[in-house]
């Protein structure tokens, strides 16, 4: 077998079992579904509310400053002599984790708050 037929198989390959294991997750949820409604269930438990402003895109936002300034605060430990292959993940995994801790401290904030507010 060649590179070029690895090259075609590898990615259909993957494509095809992240299909199956999201077909068999939703076949599997209707499944249990109809089974609850045959028992007696109310379909009503079944309708997922969804929490208004969890903080998702704060979070995105957070984190993916918290890359850049990474990446900035990399170059100048770059350029100030400490090596650029330990500086930039050193520095974009440090201030991206920052980041996240940040946008939980915020979310948890935001939380108690409205906790308070009800």
């Amino acid at each position: 077998m060649g590179p070029f037929v690895a090259g075609i198989l590898v990615p259909l390959g993957f494509f095809a079992m992240v299909f199956g294991i999201v077909y068999l997750a939703v076949t599997s949820r209707n499944r249990e579904r109809m089974a609850m409604i045959e028992r007696g269930a109310d379909p009503a438990l079944f309708e997922t509310r969804k929490k208004a402003g969890t903080g998702g895109v704060m979070k995105l936002g957070l984190f993916l400053f918290g890359i850049g300034f990474g990446i900035v605060i990399a170059y100048f430990l770059a350029s100030g002599g400490m090596d650029e292959g330990a500086a930039y993940p050193a520095m974009i995994f440090v201030f991206g984790g920052l980041a996240l801790i940040v946008a939980y401290q915020w979310q948890q904030k935001q939380e108690k708050e409205k906790e308070s507010s009800l």
